[in-house]
């Protein structure tokens, strides 16, 4: 009967040490899944935020090198008629002298699922161009689509909100 005691107790210890080892595995699994989520939040966010930034910013001086950092930002469809369309943009941006400067950017998730993310932008940009030397502040939203590509959120889908 003593001997059996210390047997019992060692197993239920080795029970106990199997459990506990299992339990920590899986809270381990669970933290990285969701620190994982978390920072593919903030990623897709934060693309969404520099292309504001990047519609935004824009100066005749510049257009080319502006409108290549806007196309870089995109995928798809979107990617393909910004390019077309790059040109005619750039010669309107050039003829009129414009210069656009952003301040007071914001974003907001909407929803995320897997490699696909809606974003929320809001900003304050002022136009100028040779007929406006001095441009108003005026409010901006944007609802952008993103795809996750190679590891880089890029903006699929583009809509300029009321």
């Amino acid at each position: 009967m003593r001997r059996r005691l210390p047997m019992v107790t060692a197993l239920a210890l080795g029970v106990v040490v199997v459990g506990l080892a299992i339990a920590a595995g899986w809270l381990g699994v669970v933290t990285l899944r969701n620190k994982d989520e978390a920072d593919q939040k903030a990623k897709a966010m934060q693309s969404a935020r520099q292309m504001g930034v990047n519609l935004m910013s824009l100066n005749a001086a510049t257009a080319q090198r502006d409108l290549d950092r806007i196309v870089s930002g995109t995928t798809g469809d979107l990617k393909n008629k910004l390019g077309s369309q790059s040109n005619a943009f750039m010669q309107q941006i050039t003829k009129a002298k414009a210069k656009s400067t952003v301040s007071d950017v914001d974003a907001a998730l909407v929803s995320i699922d897997g490699d696909s993310a809606e974003v929320m932008v809001s900003l304050t940009g002022t136009v100028t161009n040779d007929k406006v030397q001095n441009g108003t502040p005026q409010g901006y939203r944007y609802q952008m689509d993103l795809t996750r590509v190679d590891g880089r959120w890029l903006v699929s889908g583009l809509e300029v909100v009321p």
